[in-house]
């Protein structure tokens, strides 16, 4: 009975060790990327990147507070993924305030800069899915820091869709449209990401 548990002791302290590594990796490859991003929003005037840029320092926050509560109770990791989801309706707000600027002060962003942004942006965030795919029906702190990184890889075709409309049609709206959508889709995981929380929470679901 002994060995039993010892046995599942190591098993659960193997499992840590190993969501620690991955969320280390995703962490270092966020806060890349989002210098990255930000650097070529800036450059690009481009509203999708900013809302990508965002996204991505959201996440890089995201990450560190799943480090943070990793062996911790499942009310603590349902607290913390309260403050995930509110991570990523700030972001949503933060885009909302870029998209009515960018109304306000029509420009016709560099494609080419989006385009080569969105591509590295896409590939790594492709990366952080795949290392955090087996842990997606995990905890709840596991699956919001999952639902952070799906929601990427979104991001990464959205801003490639509106770089091909702005080359397509010469024109700032589809850049503003993909952040409009973005902005939706941060509300929406912003919403399943209480909701799961929130039922951990009263629960105490580990």
């Amino acid at each position: 009975m002994a060995d039993c548990c010892c046995s599942g002791t190591v098993d659960i302290r193997a499992l840590q060790a190993r969501q620690r590594r991955v969320l280390m990796i995703v962490l270092a490859i966020n806060v890349v990327t989002f210098a990255m991003m930000m650097s070529a929003a800036i450059y690009s005037r481009s509203s999708s990147l900013l809302s990508g840029g965002l996204d991505n320092l959201g996440d890089a926050l995201t990450y560190l507070l799943s480090l943070a509560v990793i062996g911790a109770s499942g009310r603590a990791k349902a607290k913390v993924a309260l403050l995930k989801g509110a991570l990523i309706l700030g972001a949503a707000v933060a885009v909302a305030i870029q998209i009515g600027w960018r109304l306000a002060h029509p420009n016709v962003p560099i494609f080419e800069a989006i385009g080569l942004a969105a591509v590295i942006n896409l590939a790594f965030n492709g990366i952080c899915l795949w290392l955090l795919t087996p842990y997606r029906h995990g905890d709840v702190n596991m699956a919001s820091a999952w639902e952070c990184s799906r929601n990427d890889v979104f991001e990464g075709f959205a801003v490639l869709l509106a770089a091909a409309g702005v080359w397509l049609f010469a024109a700032g709206w589809p850049d503003l449209v993909i952040a409009a959508a973005l902005l939706v889709m941060f509300l929406r995981s912003a919403w399943r990401v209480f909701r799961s929380a929130w039922h951990s929470y009263k629960t105490g679901d580990a």
